[in-house]
């Protein structure tokens, strides 16, 4: 079927109008509980870590000491 030729001027090239949701909106508030679930993680991570800190500055210090040593092309 062809379009008809009052289609095409009907056609402005903007959107239509944004259909609003069904959901009440919300607000942004703060949510503890999951505050102290990250800085609970963040802390752990941070314990678990410490000890390797040593051996990754060490490979850090290696691999610098050897980037200054290989001449670059």
């Amino acid at each position: 079927m062809a379009e008809s030729t009052d289609d095409d001027t009907k056609d402005s090239g903007r959107l239509p109008k944004a259909l609003r949701s069904v959901t009440p909106g919300s607000r942004s508030r703060r949510n503890e509980g999951m505050d102290v679930f990250g800085w609970g993680i963040l802390t752990g991570l941070l314990i678990l870590l410490m000890p390797l800190l040593p051996f990754i500055i060490i490979v850090w210090g290696i691999s610098k000491v050897t980037e200054m040593l290989t001449p670059s092309s």
